[in-house]
């Protein structure tokens, strides 16, 4: 199977997870009920932006960080991301991210379900 750019769904997201401002996201690869993930999607969030604090029980969620910087908050304290970086959430944890940089803070969303 092959997933053209023109076929997956772009959202624009007010206040996601009671965020601020608006993200983008593009669903790159639609959940499916015989794959062990929920979410394989890029995000872009703006200057100011951010995705709101939200739990994950029963999956992981990975960010794999593309371009931009942003702050990451966990239960453990706040923490700056930059290209290259993978931020891993799961396990019952809680985590929210925002962009405080100039340019726009893109990255990959992986979220895996437990079997």
């Amino acid at each position: 199977m092959i997933i053209r750019p023109q076929d997956m769904k772009v959202e624009e997201i007010l206040h996601l997870r009671d965020g601020e401002g608006t993200v983008t996201k593009r669903t790159i690869v639609p959940a499916h009920p015989d794959v062990h993930q929920r979410l394989l999607g890029r995000f872009t969030i703006k200057k100011g932006c951010s995705i709101g604090n939200h739990s994950h029980t029963g999956e992981v969620e990975y960010y794999y960080i593309l371009s931009g910087e942003g702050v990451v908050t966990e239960d453990s304290g706040e923490t700056k991301v930059y290209p290259g970086d993978v931020v891993v959430t799961g396990w019952g944890q809680s985590h929210s991210i925002r962009n405080e940089g100039d340019k726009d803070l893109d990255f990959v969303a992986v979220i895996t379900t437990e079997k």
